[in-house]
């Protein structure tokens, strides 16, 4: 029987590594651009945990050695981008009541940075009462670490020797539907190439 998640305490698992950091700064800057254009067009983000998951696990997974902490990095950095674009519901304000006449760069980074440096540090004694002793955890991360737990058991199902197991839908099925739906919500919504709905 295959383990639920393959992490034994003898082996050194690569956790922090080169690959997975350039995989985590693509998906930041993607999913950041799309939550600050999504936030400007109708006024809310989404989460990027849950895709950022299913999208490091689809990608790593071709990679030899992959395993469920090199995917919880990628996740993890890759979920900034839904904080790191909140900035935009306080930015467009200052501009609304006339403080700013114009966005300058510089400002708006030292901004950002303050930002981020502020909520690492206080999210350091707000861990234990909000987190550790929460009786509500977190259902976002709770269900992000369920993803890849089940990667993890359907990566470790297929290297086994049961024939079953090549049958098996692995997260880069996953990945290939949402992008094509992607590409299809893009040439509908965004180029307005082909018509949203179709009738015979």
């Amino acid at each position: 029987m295959p383990r639920i998640a393959p992490i034994f305490p003898e082996i050194t698992y690569p956790e922090l590594t080169l690959r997975g950091m350039l995989l985590a700064a693509v998906m930041t800057i993607i999913f950041t651009a799309s939550n600050v254009y999504l936030g400007l067009k109708v006024g809310l983000t989404f989460s990027s945990s849950i895709p950022a998951a299913v999208i490091s696990m689809a990608i790593l997974s071709s990679f030899s050695g992959s395993n469920i902490l090199e995917n919880n990095i990628v996740q993890t950095q890759a979920s900034v981008a839904g904080a790191q674009s909140s900035i935009i519901f306080a930015l467009p304000a200052l501009v609304i009541v006339g403080y700013w006449q114009n966005f300058s760069f510089l400002e708006t980074m030292l901004i950002v940075l303050a930002g981020s440096v502020l909520g690492v540090i206080f999210s350091i004694p707000l861990r234990r009462a909000l987190v550790v002793n929460s009786q509500l955890p977190y259902p976002e991360r709770v269900a992000a670490a369920e993803i890849l737990r089940v990667g993890s058991k359907i990566k470790a199902h297929k290297q086994s020797n049961n024939p079953l197991a090549k049958q098996s839908t692995g997260a880069l099925e996953i990945f290939f539907g949402g992008l094509f739906a992607a590409v299809v919500n893009l040439l509908t919504s965004g180029f307005q190439l082909l018509s949203s709905s179709y009738a015979y």
